[in-house]
């Protein structure tokens, strides 16, 4: 392990000086986290308290998983740098959805990319609603419900009833697997049945059901019930 404080490194290797002279994208999550923490422990510089982060949780998905009383308890974050790492996953889930908000939003790739990060993030299941207008533009997402590690339970009109408040042309339900596959459940493929029937009685689009996870082991980090032809 590096010994080396920040400051004692070329400067071609200092994350700040590296970030300016060529840009975020020339520098890796270790070196992009270390910014954040500003300073490391003794015999461990802060590029090395964030590989170590980062080979704890395994991902930066895994580190945002945490919670800020969680982080404080690390060696080397404490509860000011924990604030400030839980602010950077939160701006960074709020800038996917604000750029994505202008866009077209009838894949769920996009889907993905609109609340892929921020779900990914979530410890116990949450369903969630997107509200899309006549061009498929996005208008809101809505919180529906919140279950257990495995199981979320929303019943047909608490899902509709949002689309009927904002007089929405159409929405995607999404809900997130916190063990990472994206799999269906029987559970899953049921809700999906209740609410394309409900769909057609209330003359609302049901566009599709995207169930997000992980990326890990090379899987597709999400499911979609369109895609599958389930829909």
């Amino acid at each position: 392990m590096s010994t080396l404080r920040i400051h004692e490194l070329p400067a071609q290797e200092r994350p700040r000086e590296k970030l300016t002279a060529q840009g975020a994208g020339a520098l890796g999550d270790s070196e992009l986290i270390a910014i954040l923490l500003r300073t490391g422990t003794q015999g461990a510089n802060a590029i090395d308290v964030a590989r170590q982060l980062l080979a704890k949780y395994q991902s930066l998905s895994g580190l945002a998983r945490c919670t800020v009383a969680e982080l404080s308890e690390i060696k080397g974050v404490g509860p000011a740098k924990a604030v400030q790492l839980a602010a950077a996953f939160g701006l960074a889930a709020r800038l996917a959805r604000e750029t994505l908000a202008r866009q077209r939003l009838d894949t769920p790739e996009l889907i993905y990319e609109l609340l892929g990060a921020e779900m990914r993030a979530l410890r116990r299941e949450s369903l969630r609603v997107v509200l899309l207008d006549t061009k498929f533009h996005l208008m809101r997402v809505e919180k529906i419900s919140e279950g257990s590690l495995n199981e979320s339970i929303a019943h047909p009109r608490e899902i509709f009833q949002p689309a009927l408040i904002y007089a929405a042309y159409a929405v995607i339900l999404v809900h997130n697997h916190p063990s990472g596959d994206p799999a269906p459940s029987n559970a899953d493929h049921q809700l999906t049945r209740r609410l394309q029937q409900a769909a057609e009685i209330l003359q609302i689009r049901l566009m599709d059901h995207v169930i997000v996870g992980s990326a890990d082991n090379g899987r597709q980090p999400y499911f979609s019930f369109k895609e599958a032809g389930l829909m």
